[in-house]
């Protein structure tokens, strides 16, 4: 029941802030400050020049920046990355599957594996009813309340492919306005789909002993895996505009399909039950990344996998859901103890039925042909963990640096051992305090780090100056991060500028293309060595995301008071370079740890 004294899960989002629009000057400053670290001088002097023409009286910079201004002044924008977010998501052509989509591998519950998969079921429909009728307490860490919009996006939501660009079915948009009101989530094993309901005809949730024993029953009725060519999930690892043509081939063959579309489209959730137990959290975390494509149907918002053994993760779509607040979803839905069973037989017992497509020839051909690229891809990639319970964010406190920044310098020391230089290292940032806030970009290599680095590789450097060095690094890393909370990251600024050149520059007077997106600074800040992001989330064991480049690592790491883990992903070009990074981290965090207690006069900081 609401509570009429507490408010309720959207009321702060109308109130807050919008997200500040950046001076043009000052982003293209900015820029040039962040770029600096990366090149040689004659790559500096290049970009400096780029800058300088760019920020010309006369330059098409600045009419594009009052376009931007126009943006953001409109009633009907959400604010100046209005162009932004469609651009990165929706319109990029490539894969989703492994390149895009996100992971959490959960902790161990009790349960086989129906069981578990029965209880986030059951969680997860009373978290969606929480939603519907706004009692999920709205986020205010340290005061601040936070955007909840994106919990809208949960629950019956799918990237639809398209030629050009894609779009999203989603529930709370003019299309479908209001809560979903769907009753079934879609349900694969061995390559079958079937729409299995988890609300009754009169509305009310099953139970988890009532779910449990519908998904034993659903399991019972698949005994062979699918023939081949038949999994139509194996469409959704292609890249966008192929599977666009897919669909629409997939539309036109038969009256069928876009019913068994519709079903599919519409769905709660994606839930997976895997036929084979992985045999480690490695592993079990390349399963969750990606997985058998035959399974999946990496369209969809939210993709429970559950294997024999009761583990179980979460495979999520990037375009409208970020990784903040599938945590928060996930510390909702598996923070809490196993629901208790009533452990009797019932009559309530939830119904299923197969999701049937019809397939010609040429169809079925391109579903093996799919599977088959997918698997040759997935596997040109490589994955690796890390875990410590010695360093945490409570240890790094303890030694006046923030958390965040004593990770980000334990993986630029230990990148520059690993790979014989440093490069380009992309951290996000949340940005959810503002009015739909998602995340900015903070690219974390500065001067400080990089002279920390070099003082920590020169044998001849005394303690005092690389303590200096490492506290020096940190405080810029953590005035930087700030900057980037409050909307100061220059590069998401300067993309979307050129993206509306690109996309309507004539219409503003701005079409010449501008000399600073092909600067070396530009290109080179640009392509990442290690791409990394943090999740805090208790009930999760690891989360990550494919690697975004071929030079790069992906990490993923979960930063608590008690313990650190990450998850990494490289090209396997980069496998030895990633397993020496992995054996470097630890001793990078052990030489910092020493350096700062041993030096430490700092009373602790609040991360």
């Amino acid at each position: 029941m609401t509570d009429p004294h507490r408010p309720g899960t959207f009321a702060h989002d109308d109130g807050l802030p919008r997200l500040p629009l950046p001076a043009l000057r000052d982003s293209a400053q900015r820029f040039l400050r962040w770029c600096e670290p990366l090149l040689d001088n004659a790559q500096f002097t290049a970009t400096e020049t780029a800058v300088a023409e760019f920020l010309r009286p006369k330059s098409p910079a600045w009419a594009l920046q009052s376009e931007l201004e126009r943006v953001d002044a409109s009633e009907d924008s959400q604010s100046w990355l209005d162009d932004f977010w469609p651009s990165q998501y929706l319109g990029a052509r490539g894969r989703v599957a492994l390149d895009v989509n996100y992971f959490f591998l959960l902790d161990d519950r009790e349960g086989d594996q129906c069981e578990r998969a029965a209880d986030l079921l059951a969680a997860a429909v009373d978290f969606k009813r929480r939603v519907d009728t706004e009692e999920v307490p709205p986020e205010a860490p340290r005061g601040r309340p936070q955007s909840m919009e994106q919990l809208k996006r949960l629950f019956g939501t799918t990237r639809i492919p398209g030629e050009t660009m894609d779009t999203v079915r989603t529930p709370y948009s003019p299309e479908h306005p209001g809560p979903s009101r769907a009753r079934h989530v879609v349900v694969f094993s061995r390559g079958h789909m079937f729409a299995f309901d988890v609300i009754d005809p009169d509305g009310r949730p099953y139970t988890p002993d009532e779910l449990t024993a519908g998904l034993r029953a659903l399991l019972a009725a698949v005994p062979e895996r699918a023939a081949p060519g038949r999994s139509v999930g194996h469409l959704t690892t292609k890249d966008r505009t192929e599977w666009a043509r897919s669909r629409r081939a997939l539309i036109e063959i038969d009256p069928a399909n876009p019913a068994a579309l519709d079903t599919v489209e519409t769905a709660l959730l994606c839930l997976s039950l895997e036929g084979d137990t992985p045999a480690d959290d490695r592993a079990a975390a390349e399963r969750v990344l990606h997985g058998d494509s035959a399974n999946r149907w990496f369209d969809k918002a939210l993709s429970f996998i559950v294997f024999p053994d009761g583990r179980a993760g979460l495979n999520c779509e990037h375009s409208t859901l970020d990784g903040t607040t599938a945590a928060s979803f996930l510390n909702a839905v598996d923070g809490s103890s196993t629901p208790a069973r009533i452990g009797r037989d019932t009559d309530r017992v939830p119904g299923f039925a197969p999701v049937e497509f019809v397939l010609d020839e040429a169809l079925r051909t391109d579903i093996r042909e799919s599977g088959a690229a997918f698997s040759d891809y997935a596997a040109q990639g490589v994955n690796a963990t890390f875990s410590s319970r010695e360093f945490n964010s409570d240890r790094a406190k303890t030694l006046g640096v923030s958390p965040d920044a004593f990770i980000q310098l334990a993986f630029q020391l230990a990148h520059r051992r690993a790979k014989g230089h440093l490069g380009a290292t992309y951290e996000s940032i949340s940005s959810r305090q503002y009015h739909y806030g998602r995340t900015e970009t903070m690219r974390v290599l500065t001067p400080e780090s990089v002279a920390f680095v070099e003082a920590m590789e020169d044998p001849g450097t005394d303690v005092d100056t690389r303590e200096t060095a490492a506290r020096a690094a940190a405080r810029e890393h953590s005035a930087r991060a700030k900057g980037c909370q409050v909307g100061e990251g220059p590069e998401r600024h300067l993309w979307t500028l050129e993206l509306i050149r690109r996309d309507r520059g004539a219409s503003v007077g701005a079409e010449s293309p501008m000399a600073l997106y092909n600067s070396p600074g530009w290109r080179i800040m640009r392509s990442d060595h290690l791409s990394t992001s943090s999740v805090p989330c208790r009930p999760v064991r690891l989360w990550g995301f494919g690697s975004t480049g071929p030079d790069c690592i992906g990490i993923g790491y979960i930063l608590l008071p008690e313990r650190i883990d990450l998850h990494l992903h490289a090209p396997r070009s980069l496998a030895e370079v990633q397993e020496r990074f992995v054996q470097e981290l630890a001793g990078a965090f052990e030489e910092l740890t020493e350096l700062l207690a041993d030096t430490s006069t700092m009373s602790t900081v609040r991360g």
